[in-house]
């Protein structure tokens, strides 16, 4: 995996460490910073020697932002376009639409979502703009004390995107996701951590470590089938209109691990041993 603006280092457990690599321009997203997200979350992180994602900035920011000093656009979008909402919706993943209108961190979001393996933002400094709203799709979110975070986009006449729009509300309510967004201000690590918006706030040379070693844990003899099932089931059941979609996904799911990593799970208990579990991430059934 070689990339122009991120690096990955991944440990004997697994756990690969995802550093956003732009550290002149305090790791700034920008088109190219984009389609290596993309590329990594949709293909390369599906990769069984990956078990799980600690994601960082190198120096002293996580991400600044979009990188607003590029020509005509910054987004990206194609002006000449004017869709109706029933256009977009019919062919958004087609020409002109896909490249000419379609948010790139939304498509960065969408990915990280459907990886079916545990992924933890490290935020070692300020993340503002996409730089906070890329990490909501993440599973759990640990930030250094010097972490400053804004979903500033009101100050810029723009409006959240990266889906930030279904996952801020989820995380930290709707009456604090209108509070953050309206009044863009930067929220310190402690002000996000009363929030909710992340777990737990590290000193700045212990906050990747920690984020590797929770990894760790949710990895080391754990069935990455199971983890992967579980991580699809909350996601979507959470959601659900009625229990019993809960009920019919869990059903297949508890099927298919029972006759998989369920055996040698059920074994290595009886038998007072660490598991062998040999099910694929990139291997799971249907359930859905």
């Amino acid at each position: 995996m070689t990339y122009e603006t991120l690096s990955c280092e991944i440990d004997d457990d697994g756990v690969a460490t995802l550093t956003l690599s732009r550290p002149d321009a305090l790791n700034a997203f920008d088109l190219t910073m984009a389609r290596e997200l993309e590329q990594f979350f949709a293909v390369d992180a599906h990769d069984d020697a990956i078990r799980a994602i600690v994601v960082t900035g190198e120096g002293r920011a996580f991400c600044a932002g979009m990188d607003l000093s590029a020509e005509g656009n910054v987004f990206g979008l194609d002006e000449s376009l004017s869709p109706t909402p029933e256009e977009f919706r019919a062919s958004y993943d087609q020409a002109p639409y896909d490249d000419g209108i379609r948010d790139t961190g939304g498509k960065v979001t969408l990915a990280i979502h459907a990886l079916p393996k545990p992924v933890i933002a490290a935020i070692n400094g300020p993340a503002v703009g996409i730089g906070a709203t890329m990490t909501l799709a993440m599973d759990i979110r640990m930030a250094s004390e010097k972490a400053r975070i804004g979903f500033v986009f009101g100050r810029l006449g723009i409006v959240p995107e990266a889906c930030s729009s279904w996952f801020l509300p989820r995380i930290v309510g709707i009456q604090q996701a209108l509070e953050w967004v309206y009044s863009a201000e930067i929220l310190t690590a402690e002000q996000a951590l009363a929030g909710r918006l992340v777990r737990s706030v590290h000193a700045p040379d212990e906050l990747v470590a920690a984020a590797q070693e929770l990894a760790r844990t949710f990895v080391v003899d754990r069935s990455l089938v199971a983890l992967g099932l579980a991580k699809r089931l909350i996601h979507r059941n959470g959601a659900a209109a009625h229990p019993l979609e809960a009920h019919l996904t869990d059903s297949l799911a508890m099927y298919w691990t029972s006759v998989g990593d369920g055996k040698e799970g059920v074994a290595a208990f009886r038998e007072k041993r660490a598991p062998r579990f040999t099910g694929r991430a990139s291997e799971l059934p249907a359930i859905e």
